[in-house]
């Protein structure tokens, strides 16, 4: 008897991303009706949108009909039309929770989401049961899926109607146990521009991890027209944007101005359309340029973006493609500090060489390491926190850059002294080539990335550690 009345509710299971759903069933003496897949309630409720593309219906005229268990490379959303079905799952996705067994019935009122990765069965309760499903990839004969033996001793599904009583298909029968199964891997994460500064650190925070596969400009071009069949996509779930062209000065030239939009805007257009077609998550990394600094506050993310030069205006443009995508994280950053040529590695070397230099001192924000960005970025993408954009950048004290300079000489034991500030303006006064604006603050606010429980690391106290880090290197060196 299908439960009539009930509100729409989410419960978590024993399998990370198993959840079982009740669901409204409105009936009268005609009968009931019931929205069995209704985007904007079940999304509101904290429905994954998962983006069906394929509906199918298995209708069972006998009691005891058992199908599965079978884990096929895409989500799944099942619920039954008619009739009654106890619902068996196994978790066969690599990770602490592989062989974890979740079972429930499910009759009209009910339906299940199931991740990619865990196995799904069932087991008719009631004859001509009508059992429904909503899968976010189509099906392909030619694929080769992860299937369990039902009657596997380690899982020791408990079925209703003993399975030497049912009717089950011979490829069923003959599945392996849970011992030969091959845990699933999760959709891969592609790494774009790995060679950068952030590139390189996010090699570091994802080391070991198998799943992430890097790839490196020229030969990976985001704005080639081959670029949207580069790659088996469905293979994918997420793309990491670590490149950039962000030679801010360069783009106020012709040439680079035609380089930066075409890497900033072009590239990232690409990036978007396949990622719109085949559901990825896309991480793109912005920055403070898109503002013009006159805020006397922090800027937010939702701050209106006014940028002064091309490369700001190339980034704001990208920003504002990505953000169409349904699943995307922006981290809006400044100052960025990594493996490479940097301020701080120039700072460090015109103290070791005896040069006194002059500093901007106009110009106000917070160093941003490329470790905490890397950080930062795996934090979203395993909290799976809300999509949207982000500040990041180090916390602590806003300072200016002869402010870092004299930081820089101090932590390497030279005299900060040494550092004269001056203005932007006095700073560029000779200067020959095109020079872009800067923002005079690029003072992020912070409050929504450590909303999701990321807390950013003290800038002083990074600069401390790499100071340090490449003092050694350098003495070794030596």
């Amino acid at each position: 008897m299908t439960e009539l009345g009930k509100p729409l509710r989410a419960t978590e299971t024993a399998i990370p991303g198993l959840v079982i759903w009740d669901l409204p069933v409105h009936g009268d003496n005609r009968g009931w009706f019931k929205e069995n897949w209704q985007r904007e309630k079940m999304v509101a409720a904290g429905m994954t949108d998962f983006g069906p593309v394929q509906n199918n219906v298995s209708f069972n005229s006998s009691a005891g009909t058992t199908r599965g268990i079978h884990a096929e490379p895409w989500d799944k959303y099942i619920s039954v039309t008619t009739g009654r079905i106890f619902g068996a799952w196994v978790d066969l996705r690599d990770g602490p929770t592989f062989g974890a067994v979740v079972t429930a019935e499910v009759d009209p009122s009910r339906a299940v989401f199931v991740p990619q990765g865990v196995g799904n069965g069932f087991q008719t309760l009631e004859p001509n049961t009508a059992y429904t499903y909503l899968v976010n990839d189509h099906y392909s004969p030619d694929g080769v899926y992860t299937s369990l033996n039902p009657a596997d001793v380690t899982v020791a599904i408990d079925w209703p109607i003993p399975l030497d009583q049912a009717e089950l298909s011979a490829k069923d029968r003959a599945q392996g146990p849970l011992s030969d199964v091959v845990p699933v891997k999760p959709r891969k994460i592609l790494v774009i521009g790995c060679g950068g500064q952030l590139g390189r650190a996010l090699q570091t925070a994802y080391e070991g991890v198998s799943h992430v596969e890097y790839v490196d400009l020229p030969e990976f071009d985001l704005t080639s027209a081959d670029f949207v069949s580069a790659r088996s996509w469905r293979e994918y779930d997420t793309i990491v944007n670590a490149a950039a062209f962000t030679a801010v000065d360069v783009a106020e030239t012709p040439e680079g101005r035609a380089a930066a939009w075409a890497a900033n805007v072009t590239g990232v257009a690409n990036l978007a359309r396949v990622a719109a077609a085949h559901r990825l998550t896309v991480v793109h990394v912005s920055t403070d340029y898109v503002f013009d600094g006159t805020a006397t506050r922090p800027y937010r993310e939702d701050d209106p973006m006014a940028p002064l030069g091309v490369y700001g205006q190339t980034k704001a443009a990208g920003d504002q493609i990505i953000g169409t995508l349904d699943r995307h994280y922006i981290l809006r950053t400044s100052w960025v500090i990594g493996d490479g040529r940097n301020f701080v590695r120039t700072m460090l070397s015109l103290a070791e060489r005896g040069v006194d230099p002059s500093v901007v001192d106009d110009q106000v924000g917070r160093l941003t390491f490329t470790s905490e960005l890397a950080r930062a970025i795996r934090h979203l993408l395993e909290t799976r926190a809300p999509h949207g954009t982000y500040n990041v950048t180090g916390n602590g004290k806003v300072t200016s850059w002869a402010d870092v300079a004299r930081r820089t000489f101090e932590l390497a034991g030279h005299d900060p002294n040494r550092v004269s500030g001056v203005s932007t303006a006095e700073y560029f006064s000779t200067a020959t080539n095109p020079v872009s604006p800067r923002p005079a603050s690029g003072v992020l606010d912070l409050t929504k990335i450590e909303s999701t429980g990321f807390v950013p690391a003290d800038a002083d106290e990074s600069l401390q550690n790499y100071v340090r880090l490449e003092t050694r290197a350098a003495s070794s060196a030596g």
